[in-house]
Parts: structure tokens; C-alpha cells; sequence
């Protein structure tokens, strides 16, 4: 998964690919959060990509769905088989929903970053925040990479907010509503602690660098500014 949900680390999909090859092993990489007009795994050597069509692709809340890239051996030997006797196939009308969806994807994806980076260079610099990570950011640690292999730094900004405050600010949010999803047109706001990553414990999330005040944001396509305003106005009651 490069960008990794949610601490946004960007992995070197080159290098392992090349390790992972020289054992005769596949390389998969989730793509939802760098979508496939940032990233595209396959020229750096990966052999599966693997998307959920909800987030960025439909990208409006409207179709559940995904979608799997590979190899036409690949799909002949593994996916056909598969395919055919567990019968995951989209409903056309949710298929019809993420084709048109593609068709202004990359559109979208370029509103998405213009107002990530905005609203993630505002946070990086506010007092009340500990720490801002956003691979468009060049005090990333790994923006370099980042820069190699996505062509803007994506919809996701993951901050840590000082103190015990992160339910303070999220309940105090009124354009972002809370959710776990992401890559839509509307914002969200996700505490990962007690959502998307809770099921893995207090101790998985010390590994993962997943801190209790840590937050989520998946930013959409609205004015901008507004989505800052609103930001502003919630970190002042923290």
C-alpha cells in the first residue's frame, strides 16, 4: 500500500519489486490512496494492482465496487478460475457508475491535490498542530520517492494534534463530515484509533506509529478556503 493509510509512507515499489523477483515472488500494491492517475505501479515493476473503485475512481458515494490489474497470464491461470466459480462480477449499473466516473477521474484528482496541499501546508504550520504528514509536503521524509513515483501528493493529509483533543476537534467540524471513507467530492474526517485501525490493538498501533490523536482527513473538491475556515474554527475550541 503506497501511500499507506493512514501515515501516508510511500514505498519503494522499484526496490522491492526487484527483491521480490529475484524470489520469484509477485509483487501487489493497493493503489487506492495514489489512485491511477497519480501512480501507476506497473512501470515500476509491479505484477497486481489492486483498487477500490469507491474511492477516487466513482468517487461521489453513488457504487461499491473494485477492480483488480494484472498480467492477461496472470488472469488466465489465477482470476479466470476464481472469477468464474465464486461469481464477484459488478452489477452493470455499479460497472456504468465507475466508467463514468473514469471519465473525469483525472479532473477530480487534480482538484484533490490542488486543496490537500493547501489545507496540509495550513496545518503544517499551525500551532495547535504536532505534526502534518503529506507526501506533496518536502518536509516529508520521504518526498523524494514520493515525487519519483506520484505526479502530486494525493487527497489524504494525516495530521497529529497537540494533546488529548482529536474528538474535541472532529466534533467541532462542520463542512467535513465524519467517515472512514476517503477519495470522495465531499470531505471527511477519520480517527483511525478508534475506526480503521482499532481492530489491531493498542500495541499494533504503537508499531504503525498511529497515535490516539492522530487524524484523518480525506479532502474533496470543495472551496478550499471554506475547508480551511472550517479547520481554523475547530482547532479554536481545542
Amino acid at each position: 500500500e503506497s501511500p499507506s493509510n493512514p501515515t501516508m509512507e510511500i514505498i519503494d515499489i522499484k526496490s522491492v519489486a526487484k527483491i521480490a523477483h529475484q524470489h520469484n515472488a509477485l509483487v501487489i500494491v493497493d493503489n487506492i490512496l495514489a489512485s491511477p492517475v497519480l501512480q501507476k505501479p506497473m512501470e515500476f515493476g509491479a505484477d497486481i494492482v489492486v483498487y477500490s473503485g469507491t474511492k477516487h475512481i466513482d468517487g461521489q458515494g453513488r457504487s461499491i465496487g473494485g477492480a483488480i490489474l494484472s498480467s492477461k497470464q496472470h488472469y488466465e491461470e489465477y482470476l479466470k478460475p476464481f472469477i468464474r466459480h465464486t461469481g464477484p462480477t459488478l452489477s452493470p449499473f455499479n460497472a456504468w457508475v465507475l466508467l463514468k466516473g473514469l471519465e473525469t477521474l483525472k479532473y477530480r484528482m487534480d482538484q484533490h491535490c490542488h486543496n490537500a496541499f493547501k489545507v496540509a501546508n495550513y496545518l503544517s504550520q499551525h500551532p495547535k498542530v504536532e505534526k502534518t504528514i503529506y507526501p506533496g509536503l518536502k518536509d516529508h521524509p520521504q518526498f523524494a520517492l514520493a515525487k519519483k513515483q506520484m505526479l502530486q501528493g494525493g487527497s489524504i493529509v494525516t495530521f497529529i494534534i497537540k494533546g488529548n483533543n482529536a474528538f474535541r476537534f472532529m466534533n467541532a467540524l462542520n463542512l467535513f463530515d465524519i467517515s472512514n471513507n476517503l477519495g470522495d467530492t465531499k470531505s471527511f474526517a477519520t480517527h483511525p484509533a478508534t475506526t480503521t485501525h482499532r481492530v489491531i490493538g493498542e500495541e499494533g498501533r504503537k508499531k504503525l506509529n498511529i497515535p490516539d490523536n492522530m487524524i484523518r482527513l480525506s479532502i474533496g473538491l470543495e472551496d478550499v478556503d471554506d475547508l480551511i475556515e472550517d479547520i481554523e474554527s475547530a482547532l479554536k475550541t481545542t
